[in-house]
């Protein structure tokens, strides 16, 4: 595999990290791509294939685990896999470019332990778990049960918090954007 950089962007579900993301995506002088994880789940909402997750079968999920094919994958929920192919990473590398993901706090984990020089990962926290609670009620795309089960997960991903390089309080998006664009620009110029 190339050389390129990686950044991880990790938080719990409603943090803010995909409005981060997406902010830094529309900054040309930070040359990223957006790496797109595959997911064993249906799309939902406006969510695309190919865009903003690679949807694929359960079974075919698990053909691909078995077969090495992740960097890094994770059954966050129940039969609910994510993960990062490693035809996607490569194929970013191929463009010159460096990959930012927007992934779970296990699967950015173990990407900053399989290429500590290269990666930078950081993570979002949000002001408190009554905020994610209501801004995961506001997207209105999941059920009461899933956002319960988001919110249990959400207190077991703030305690890794410390295990990421940096962490950016996300109690201001302005900031929390201005803060991240600094982090990824003084790392992509190293």
């Amino acid at each position: 595999m190339n050389k390129g950089k990686l950044i991880v962007f990790s938080a719990p579900s409603g943090s803010g990290k995909t409005t981060i993301v997406k902010h830094l995506l529309g900054k040309e002088d930070l040359n990223l791509e957006f790496s797109i994880s595959a997911a064993s789940r249906e799309p939902r909402g406006e969510e695309e294939h190919g865009k903003d997750y690679y949807f694929i079968s359960l079974e075919q999920f698990k053909k691909h685990i078995k077969a090495e094919e992740f960097l890094e994958w994770e059954e966050v929920y129940r039969d609910n896999f994510y993960g990062t192919l490693k035809s996607e990473i490569e194929r970013i590398w191929a463009l010159g470019k460096n990959v930012i993901f927007d992934i779970d706090v296990a699967g950015g984990l173990r990407i900053k332990h399989k290429f500590p020089e290269q990666t930078l990962a950081v993570f979002v926290k949000p002001p408190s778990v009554d905020e994610l609670k209501r801004r995961l009620k506001q997207r209105s795309t999941e059920s009461d049960d899933k956002i319960n089960m988001r919110i249990a997960k959400a207190s077991v991903e703030l305690a890794t918090a410390p295990q990421f390089d940096t962490i950016i309080k996300n109690y201001d998006l302005d900031t929390a954007k201005e803060e991240a664009y600094q982090l990824v620009k003084d790392f992509v110029s190293k």
